[in-house]
């Protein structure tokens, strides 16, 4: 496992603003691209004041500054995407928005000229200018595509910003999209940009300045993250376990492992992107999940489940003409997860015999595919425990048919109740079946007869270990 490498900011005073030191800024995702996008407004509003300066000022300056500082960071491009700087106020132009500085490696220089030729003019096109980023961004699979919005108004053009994150999260274009309110921190504010990504409101250039680098250090650090399976008593330590993890957003897979603990008993640590939220799926039988799991950067965080498991056993007494048998374990009606996830009543496993296999704790049904077919209702799973279910050995029903016959096999249960077993076997000749010790009856006649009074009937006995003939 590698080690973590932590993203170091340091905040210098210079000009009365922050800004992050290039020697110390380090992109922890090494060998892949993290491209970031800042999409930035520029409409009227942004000239208002902030502090002594006013509230485009503060953004070009430490914008500026922190793109100087990312020229140092391997694997890391800038973009840069505006709106409302093309057309005045009166025109309410929802379409204005224009990728002013594309991706591309080393355009530090040019992203820094270009935003200090802009000026604020117009209008407050957001949903547009998020719609139009899907583009902005070059075709890689691997790339880690981030955006980060400076605002400070809410939509103007009746879209919905919201939906157009979920819609390029979900296809995968981008991760969850960073806000930056500026001065405006109103309750329409908040309820229009909360849904489309990680917002935070800056009512200083000071905040604002903190803000961005929080964000920096985000975009460029991994975050370590503990996986703990817990037995009954909330303890770790269950483990061995395959885990896929996927992107709770688009449901791409982004990890799969295999549960592991150290020599201490500590589970494994895993480094994963802070900006994803997680849905995990742990495949024990039955699978369990844990869906939308935020983790926080910067620290070592640990993801619990309980996953409580038992063996359950399968076997076969005395020697087998069994070449292969198996049994469909099923969950009993109302079986609930030890965490309190309804499980799909169907089948969760066929499991041979003469073997163990583990299962989550709780109460299952067992159907062993003999002939006849025995079944086992309510078997109760226990914690570091083995649940055995014996069989006896089977017999060899060694049947001969001298012409077709139609008919089938029943068996006697104590109360003499007649129940199914099988059909007779099509055609003449001889049939070796395998089959559980019991008395039986089969009811037969000639299929060459059309009659009921040629309807036969004979019993026989299957005895462990031995071969009985029967010829009809």
């Amino acid at each position: 496992m590698k080690k973590s490498i932590r993203l170091i900011l340091t905040f210098l005073v210079f000009g009365g603003y922050f800004f992050t030191s290039q020697a110390q800024m380090v992109n922890a995702f090494k060998g892949r691209k993290t491209r970031i996008l800042f999409l930035l407004d520029a409409s009227g509003s942004m000239l208002a004041q902030m502090d002594q300066s006013n509230r485009w000022s503060v953004a070009v300056t430490f914008i500026s500054n922190m793109v100087d500082s990312l020229r140092a960071v391997s694997d890391v491009e800038v973009g840069l995407r505006v709106f409302g700087h093309t057309q005045p106020n009166d025109k309410r132009d929802c379409h204005d928005t224009k990728l002013e500085v594309p991706f591309s490696a080393f355009n530090h220089k040019e992203f820094q000229k270009r935003i200090k030729q802009i000026k604020p003019l117009g209008y407050t096109s957001i949903t547009q200018s998020l719609l139009a980023t899907e583009n902005d961004f070059p075709q890689d699979k691997t790339a880690r595509n981030i955006i980060i919005i400076i605002t400070d108004g809410v939509e103007e053009c009746n879209g919905d910003p919201c939906q157009v994150s979920e819609l390029l999260q979900r296809k995968g274009i981008i991760l969850k999209p960073f806000i930056v309110g500026m001065g405006t921190d109103s309750e329409a504010f908040r309820k229009q940009y909360l849904c489309a990504g990680k917002y935070y409101n800056a009512e200083t250039a000071s905040e604002f300045n903190k803000i961005m680098g929080v964000i920096v250090n985000q975009s460029l650090n991994n975050t370590s993250v503990q996986f703990n399976l817990l037995d009954e008593a909330g303890m770790p330590r269950e483990s061995d376990i395959p885990i896929t993890l996927f992107d709770a957003d688009n449901g791409q897979m982004v990890e799969h492992f295999v549960h592991t603990m150290n020599g201490k008993g500590i589970p494994d640590t895993l480094y994963l992107d802070p900006l994803r939220k997680y849905n995990m799926l742990v495949h024990t039988l039955p699978p369990l999940s844990k869906n939308n799991i935020e983790i926080i950067p910067g620290i070592h965080n640990t993801v619990a489940l309980p996953t409580p498991r038992g063996d359950l056993q399968l076997k076969i007494g005395g020697i087998t003409s069994y070449r292969s048998l198996g049994a469909v374990v099923i969950p009993s009606p109302g079986y609930k997860a030890p965490n309190g996830e309804s499980i799909d009543p169907n089948i969760i496993n066929h499991q041979l015999f003469n073997s163990s296999k583990k299962y989550i704790t709780g109460s299952y049904d067992v159907e062993i595919l003999s002939t006849p077919r025995i079944r086992f209702n309510g078997v109760t799973i226990r914690q570091n425990k083995t649940t055995t279910l014996e069989i006896p050995s089977p017999g060899m029903l060694q049947l001969s048919l001298s012409r077709d016959i139609a008919g089938a096999v029943f068996v006697k249960r104590e109360n003499q109740k007649l129940e199914w077993v099988m059909d007779l076997p099509l055609g003449s000749g001889k049939h070796n079946l395998v089959m559980q010790p019991g008395v039986y009856q089969v009811i037969y006649r000639p299929k060459s007869e059309t009659r009921t009074l040629y309807t036969k009937n004979k019993e026989f006995k299957i005895t462990t270990g031995t071969n009985t003939m029967l010829t009809l």
